[in-house]
């Protein structure tokens, strides 16, 4: 083969190259450009006022397509599928209680976007902003509205043993007092100091005494559930394969998803509640798997995000083990209920 033979089939690659790359950023645009529209049948949105204080009201990042995708909207809590009211504000994860809320924001950059946690009032005004050291993953507000927390995965350490890594935060709502990363407190396993290099921790949920919460710990292949203090910055164990708790209303259940033998590596999960008292677990009736942490609706039922058709759906169902899910609100997630 001769070198202008080489040369001419060398263009013709990079051409061919240039052409897919240019087709690919193409196809993105438009598909950004349709999420801008709203589609036909979906849900109704419009703006207006947004608080977190309003009685009986679901509040949620909305994920249908149209000006306010990704935005805080809200609706009664009654009516989940119906007309949505939205903030202007937007939000990757969102939780609030109390009138105090967490907003996990992208702030978009000329290369690369950078990650950041808002500590909103009830009229959703920021009161203060953390930065946030990878890809929002989970967010929480204690009862009291006094602390909130956050989890983030990251990049970038030596080991991975859950095949990535996270940081979870913990800021006290009234000084601003911030607490890092949970792997400064010390950590209790099977009754003894408990020291590694490869402990992961996610899916922070508040007891109402602004000390107690629970958080799922990884280590060595294995995920706990920690009950921590912040007074003591302690972290004990209490139950094995647990991840994203969400600690029931009066404090005594918690809800999660546990890994299941035999289940697909890419769909693991299975929803269940814990006794705290009794150690008890309960499956619930959904057999989907869920990569979610649930929030409590009331003392007997939770909610939950499943991928849908534009993002994710949300359902509901009975927390005691009976019933059946049920899909309340399509093209939203991240579920606070507040007021």
């Amino acid at each position: 083969m001769t070198l202008r033979s080489r040369v001419l089939i060398l263009a013709s690659a990079l051409a061919v190259l240039g052409a897919i790359a240019l087709a690919s950023v193409l196809h993105a645009s438009a598909r950004a450009e349709r999420r801008d529209h709203p589609r036909a049948g979906a849900a109704q949105v419009t703006p207006g006022t947004v608080t977190l204080t309003a009685p009986g009201r679901m509040v949620f990042r909305n994920m249908a397509w149209g000006p306010h995708r990704d935005e805080l909207t809200t609706t009664p809590a009654s009516a989940p599928s119906g007309p949505r009211t939205a903030s202007g504000v937007k939000c990757l994860r969102f939780y609030a209680a109390a009138g105090t809320g967490v907003c996990l924001q992208a702030v978009h950059g000329p290369v690369s976007d950078t990650y950041r946690a808002l500590v909103l009032d009830a009229r959703l005004h920021p009161r203060a902003h953390y930065d946030v050291p990878g890809i929002p993953s989970r967010a929480r507000v204690s009862p009291t509205g006094h602390y909130a927390a956050w989890t983030a995965f990251v990049g970038g350490d030596s080991y991975a043993g859950t095949d990535f890594s996270t940081r979870t935060a913990i800021v006290d709502t009234r000084t601003g007092t911030l607490i890092p990363s949970l792997e400064a407190f010390r950590v209790v396993k099977d009754g003894r100091t408990y020291h590694a290099a490869d402990v992961n921790f996610w899916g922070v949920t508040f007891a109402p005494d602004d000390d107690t919460f629970y958080a799922t710990l990884a280590t060595q292949g294995s995920t706990y559930l920690v009950r921590g203090s912040l007074r003591a910055r302690t972290l004990t164990t209490v139950h094995r394969n647990v991840e994203c708790p969400s600690l029931s209303p009066d404090g005594t259940r918690v809800a999660y998803k546990k890994r299941v033998p035999g289940l697909p590596k890419d769909a693991p999960w299975r929803l269940y509640v814990l006794d705290l008292r009794t150690l008890r677990e309960t499956p619930l009736a959904e057999s989907r798997s869920v990569d979610d942490q649930a929030v409590w609706k009331d003392a007997r039922t939770i909610v939950y995000a499943l991928p849908g058709d534009y993002g994710a759906d949300l359902y509901e169902m009975p927390a005691d083990g009976t019933g059946k899910p049920r899909r309340i609100s399509v093209s939203a997630v991240s579920p606070a209920f507040v007021g």
